[in-house]
């Protein structure tokens, strides 16, 4: 009797103990959770060059690469895509320019050029961010030579100082067919901005597509280099001088990508030009009256092809990162002010943070829009992974939050955090780049990917290709579709373009986050 009672007190005495250890353990782990992003002021190690490769991203990379391949207008070299030839030859003949080059924006066969000028900018940027690590897997040169098919096309869309041409078919018309590229026959008309019918926005965005190019292209080709930076510095005057919205000018053009103002691309603009040229004027035109009325300091906004504030505000960011030049001294108060913009960018993505953005799914991902839902997301991880390397690099040890406090590592895992959503980790356990995983969309709405190469189709006869209830015959790899809807939902129809539909500045800016996750490796601390 005395040794079982014995036995009992020691057991009640144990499982007292047990209770408070598992009591003081959930105290601990909600400060942890709390503070933990703070708990030391000591900055992690900056990586030194391209380490050990992350082989989920760079197979992903290579996949993601291959859909501009498939976008390409005019005579192909060294075609990769089997089911893809020559088409688009004389786009430009009647204005006697060669408008064959440049890419399709998405599933149809228009070339839209305020969105084509966005994929250069943003495919420019990854590499002079991330292309040490492109290189590191292969994927380089086929990234460079995409930016260049559509550079090549800008160069040639601008054939003098105040003229821009920033569309090539009408949209109206290119709807009323389902046709392969390379069968196209009908018109293909061309619509510009010029002095007397300005559009500020696309002439800004492709100014700010040919400096970040020049840059990218600089010891590679200094001729080409050359070029396409004294067509960036004449359409940022253009654009400057000649303020207007484009799609309030030529009002047809809002139906498909409609501008809701210019202010943001000639920040855009001026921010890339000061980075390619080192001109201090482009500095002194973001940091002065013009940052003050059209920078929006002090409200976070969203990165897409229609606003690029976010995108400034982070590029701006890494001139007070890096102290480029000393400009700190004479512009430090402006240059701040994006900087602190960009930090409350930062904060909103962040999951944990006392100001983040409630607008999620319940698997996780950022959601903005229900048409085309993933380019928010995928275009804030990207500026994450950007914003958490100036930090690493910098050695800037912690982003505060309200009360709280976060590391580079946390930026770094809410970016991958979205790009494993899209590569299917999400409850639809489906990746939404096409040709990536086992499960992905097979009913893609797109033109050349859904008719068989040997079909003959009129304009109207391929039709019975959209409504097919056969997946494509053609798979169009690497094409990033719009995405699932707020209930994590995925409708895989041909005729449901809202989610099935992919687009090439989708493809610019997975192909920034995912060359961002390849491999860790600290920024260049300048362009040049």
């Amino acid at each position: 009797m005395g040794e079982k009672s014995k036995s009992k007190g020691f057991c009640g005495w144990f499982i007292a103990f047990l209770i408070l250890a598992l009591v003081v353990g959930a105290v601990v782990y909600t400060i942890r959770k709390k503070f933990g992003h703070s708990n030391s002021d000591k900055p992690a190690p900056v990586p030194g060059p391209p380490g050990a490769i992350d082989q989920k991203y760079a197979s992903a990379l290579k996949t993601a690469l291959q859909f501009f391949d498939i976008q390409k207008s005019g005579k192909l070299e060294n075609n990769k895509i089997s089911w893809r030839g020559d088409s688009a030859l004389k786009d430009g003949n009647q204005a006697r320019l060669d408008l064959s080059k440049g890419m399709y924006d998405a599933g149809d066969h228009m070339k839209f050029g305020f969105p084509m000028a966005f994929t250069a900018t943003v495919l420019s940027w990854a590499i002079l961010e991330y292309g040490d690590q492109m290189d590191a897997v292969g994927q380089l040169e086929p990234a460079q030579d995409s930016l260049k098919w559509i550079t090549d096309f800008l160069v040639h869309a601008h054939p003098s100082e105040n003229v821009l041409y920033i569309q090539v078919g009408d949209p109206d018309e290119d709807h009323k067919c389902w046709e392969r590229p390379e069968a196209m026959t009908e018109e293909r008309p061309l619509t510009q901005v010029n002095a007397s019918c300005p559009g500020s926005d696309v002439a800004a965005e492709t100014a700010a597509a040919m400096a970040s190019a020049s840059l990218v292209f600089k010891k590679s080709d200094s001729t080409y280099s050359s070029t396409l930076l004294r067509h960036a510095k004449q359409l940022f005057t253009f654009a400057d001088k000649n303020r207007g919205s484009y799609s309030e000018n030529i009002p047809e053009v809002a139906t498909s990508y409609n501008s809701t103002g210019y202010e943001d691309e000639l920040l855009w603009a001026a921010s890339w030009l000061y980075h390619a040229t080192g001109d201090d004027s482009y500095l002194e035109y973001v940091t002065g009256q013009n940052g003050e009325d059209y920078a929006q300091w002090g409200s976070p906004t969203w990165f897409s092809w229609d606003n690029k504030l976010a995108g400034t505000q982070v590029l701006l960011s890494r001139l007070s990162f890096f102290k480029a030049k000393d400009v700190s001294s004479s512009y430090g108060s402006g240059l701040q002010s994006y900087r602190k913009t960009a930090e409350a960018v930062m904060c909103g993505l962040l999951p944990d943070s006392p100001t983040a953005t409630k607008s999620r799914t319940d698997g996780g991902l950022v959601w903005v829009s229900e048409w085309n839902s993933l380019q928010h997301p995928v275009a804030s991880a990207f500026l994450a992974a950007v914003y958490s390397d100036y930090m690493l690099t910098s050695q800037t040890a912690k982003l505060k939050c309200d009360s709280d406090s976060y590391r580079p590592s946390d930026l770094r895992d809410f970016a991958k955090s979205q790009a494993d959503y899209v590569l299917g980790k999400n409850p639809m356990h489906m990746s939404f780049l096409v040709g990536y995983g086992d499960k992905f969309p097979q009913f893609v709405h797109h033109r050349g990917a859904s008719i068989p190469t040997n079909a003959k189709t009129g304009c109207k006869d391929g039709f019975r290709w959209l409504d097919s209830s056969d997946p494509n015959p053609n798979v169009a790899t690497g094409a990033l579709v719009g995405g699932p809807f707020l209930n994590e939902t995925f409708i895989d129809s041909r005729n449901n373009y809202m989610q099935t539909e992919p687009s090439t500045y989708n493809s610019a800016v997975i192909v920034g986050l995912l060359s961002s996750l390849v491999t860790t490796s600290s920024a260049v601390q300048s362009f040049t």
